[in-house]
């Protein structure tokens, strides 16, 4: 077992955590919980549009200007995007909805990201994009089938009121590839950065933006999902 990976099982277990202790808090300490990793992930944002600004600048040769408007206008979108339609739609499923559906959203994601891995290393293949090269068809298709275990698991239990049905399925699915969708846009963000992680913050798996890249918009997208289809 190599150290990086070694490190990436015992961050997912403190994440793992984390998640159910502000998940299942006080509503107020969810709220700061969440507004906090929102501030995170807009630093690590910001950190990358700054070094695509640096990049297009270096192969123009000219130097670092922030009074760019791509550069101000990516981080106002970004910062609208991550505290007020992110923050905001976590906030109103986990009050009006339950912590428990907020959670099986964040687990149909996080099995997104399981599946994908273990049928990527499996299988292997033709890979899926050349804005993310690890990224294979298999592992596509395996974070689909993984994305429907959440749903497998909760309809056992008495947590939440919901069945083995086509209109959830369809849930699980959908949820799942704009999880995915939101993956490859980040990735894309980070090849035009020319870096591989968004930060440092978490190790073995880079920055929080790393981690959080699909869920970001998986999140408002549930809520769309669930009011107005």
């Amino acid at each position: 077992m190599s150290k990086n990976f070694l490190k990436r099982i015992i961050t997912s277990l403190v994440l793992l955590f984390l998640l159910f202790f502000i998940n299942f808090s006080h509503q107020y300490i969810f709220i700061t919980s969440i507004l906090l990793i929102g501030l995170i992930i807009y630093l690590e944002a910001f950190s990358i549009f700054l070094k695509i600004i640096s990049v297009q600048n270096l192969k123009k040769k000219t130097t670092v200007n922030l009074i760019n408007f791509k550069f101000i206008t990516l981080n106002i979108i970004t910062f609208f995007y991550i505290f007020f339609i992110f923050c905001n739609f976590a906030y109103i499923i986990h009050k009006f909805l339950s912590p428990t559906f907020f959670l099986y959203i964040i687990s149909i994601c996080f099995f997104t990201d399981i599946g994908g891995y273990i049928f990527g290393k499996t299988f292997g293949g033709k890979k899926l994009s050349k804005i993310s090269p690890n990224k294979t068809i298999a592992g596509t298709i395996g974070s689909f089938i993984f994305s429907v275990i959440p749903l497998m698991i909760i309809i056992n239990s008495n947590y939440l009121d919901l069945k083995l049905n086509l209109n959830n399925v369809a849930f699980s699915l959908l949820v799942s590839l704009i999880s995915q969708l939101g993956d490859l846009f980040v990735s894309y963000l980070k090849r035009k950065a020319k870096i591989k992680d968004a930060g440092k913050i978490l190790p073995g798996h880079g920055g929080v933006l790393d981690r959080l890249d699909g869920i970001i918009f998986a999140v408002p997208f549930s809520y769309f999902l669930l009011n107005f289809i």
